[in-house]
């Protein structure tokens, strides 16, 4: 065993958070919001008799609102507590043996019980596992995973989170002549196929539920508001705003330029989506602000929607 391995080993089982409480109880307006954000309309979230008629005492919260009843507040994290020590330490580490670059590559969660609005929820965090060293296309690096353990006020365990990143050497620069990455293919299945076929004929199509006429998105095969699994699609119009945005700095990968600015666009029609934003700097992109619809060739196969600010209208 390397001194590397000896090293990280050492670190597996360790605690990162001993038992910390969230600082909110459940509660409705939280959810609402949450709900909202997220187009979710289970009735279940937010109507009492909706929720009784499934067999429940009452309202619950969605379960992937786990991690929301947990995170630190604003006001916490202005005053610069810091951090774990045993993570500092793992961190430091890692940047000891050259893997100074991070990216996260996935998040599993697994919920055993619901929360109703008044309960508390609490969560340890310990470092599960750190692979040996791994050959990725980013890099060699260590992939970290840590478990989250989430309880409620009765010591119930409520959920689960890995959390898994991976601690990789940066690869050298590719030669000026090499291609240049391709975007990453969306997973492609009978339930959005048809969307991207139509972005490939620079139509943005929203689909549609024949039964209550419910527009959604992300696709999918059943309506959530009448369950019909009956539907067909609109033409968007391609007008929206800006409904929230970040921008990318790192890390960089080839297929993308950067800074690369990511939005939920809200069309005009209701219903949002994720895509780029062209034809702009990061620092002049505001929320609500008007945009309209570009398209991204991005190659033979792969083409997406994108937003640029709007067009000024003549008078």
């Amino acid at each position: 065993m390397s001194d590397i391995s000896a090293q990280l080993d050492a670190f597996v089982g360790q605690t990162l958070v001993p038992t910390t409480w969230g600082p909110d109880e459940v509660n409705i307006p939280m959810i609402r919001h949450w709900a909202e954000t997220m187009g979710d309309t289970n009735p279940v979230y937010l109507d009492d008799d909706a929720a009784r008629a499934t067999g429940r005492d009452g309202v619950v919260a969605p379960a992937q609102m786990l991690q929301v009843w947990i995170m630190r507040t604003f006001t916490d994290k202005m005053a610069g507590n810091d951090p774990s020590q045993v993570w500092t330490d793992l961190i430091a580490t890692l940047d000891a043996a050259g893997y100074s670059s991070v990216v996260a590559t996935d998040s599993d969660q697994e919920f055993f019980a619901e929360l109703r609005p008044g309960d508390r929820v609490n969560y340890t965090e310990v470092i599960e596992s750190i692979s040996p060293e791994k050959k990725t296309g980013l890099g060699v690096g260590h992939f970290v995973t840590t478990l989250k353990t989430y309880r409620n006020g009765d010591d119930e365990v409520v959920g689960t989170q890995r959390w898994r990143t991976l601690r990789f050497k940066p690869q050298e620069a590719k030669a000026p002549e090499a291609p240049r990455a391709l975007r990453p293919r969306p997973a492609l299945n009978a339930d959005n196929a048809f969307w991207f076929e139509a972005a490939k004929e620079h139509r943005l199509v929203i689909q549609r539920c024949t039964s209550c006429k419910t527009l959604r998105h992300p696709t999918g095969p059943m309506c959530g508001e009448c369950q019909s699994l009956e539907w067909d699609t609109i033409d968007a119009s391609g007008r929206g705003t800006v409904y929230s945005f970040v921008v990318n700095h790192h890390p960089k990968i080839d297929a993308f330029d950067y800074p690369l600015i990511v939005a939920v666009i809200e069309l005009e029609e209701g219903t949002r989506l994720i895509a780029n934003m062209v034809g702009i700097a990061p620092e002049d992109v505001v929320v609500d602000m008007p945009v309209e619809l570009d398209w991204i060739d991005a190659d033979p196969d792969l083409t997406l929607p994108a937003f640029r600010p709007a067009a000024r209208e003549e008078h």
